[in-house]
């Protein structure tokens, strides 16, 4: 049976790095989201959000947007186990994203889709290719949206990572 963590396991060498192999739980009433500025090859952050057991990825090249309407380019990653959220430390020269990782922020996040007449599961917003989140966390207090911007097959999938407005009800 195939796993979500196939692709993750398969790039690493767990006898040479510390990066969990898998586990990792959450026990928050709402799921979790982890930002980690990961000085590899080339600086990014990586944005990953809690679905269905595993960690969600993207890796945002200048980090999250700080103003209203801002975008930034969002490189899906593949996904990650949940343990991988408390990681932090340096990945080995000669392995998969060698470099420093260190946790930018994190906390818990709210699906904005899963409300109203059309709501959506964080899966069903992913397979449509715009997510919609209230990420409450150290750093972060706002609403993002992640949004699909490649629907051809044969292209490398790129999204956009979008700073919304505060929802009208100011439910957060």
């Amino acid at each position: 049976m195939s796993s979500s963590l196939d692709e993750y396991r398969r790039k690493r060498d767990f006898d040479q790095t510390s990066e969990p192999a898998g586990g990792g739980t959450s026990s928050a009433d709402e799921p979790i989201y982890v930002i980690q500025r990961h000085d590899a090859s080339t600086l990014h952050y990586d944005v990953r959000l809690a679905v269905d057991g595993v960690l969600k990825s993207w890796a945002v090249p200048k980090g999250p947007p700080e103003q209203l309407g801002e975008r930034r380019l969002a490189v899906p990653t593949e996904d990650h186990p949940m343990a991988y959220a408390d990681f932090s430390g340096r990945i080995p020269k000669g392995q998969y994203g060698a470099g420093k990782v260190e946790i930018w922020d994190r906390g818990t996040y709210r699906n904005l889709r899963a409300a109203g007449h059309e709501s959506l599961s964080m899966a069903e917003a992913l397979d449509e290719g715009k997510v919609e989140v209230y990420l409450q966390g150290d750093k972060l207090n706002a609403p993002y949206a992640l949004i699909r911007v490649t629907t051809d097959e044969d292209e490398e999938p790129r999204w956009l990572m979008i700073k919304m407005r505060e929802p009208k009800d100011g439910a957060r």
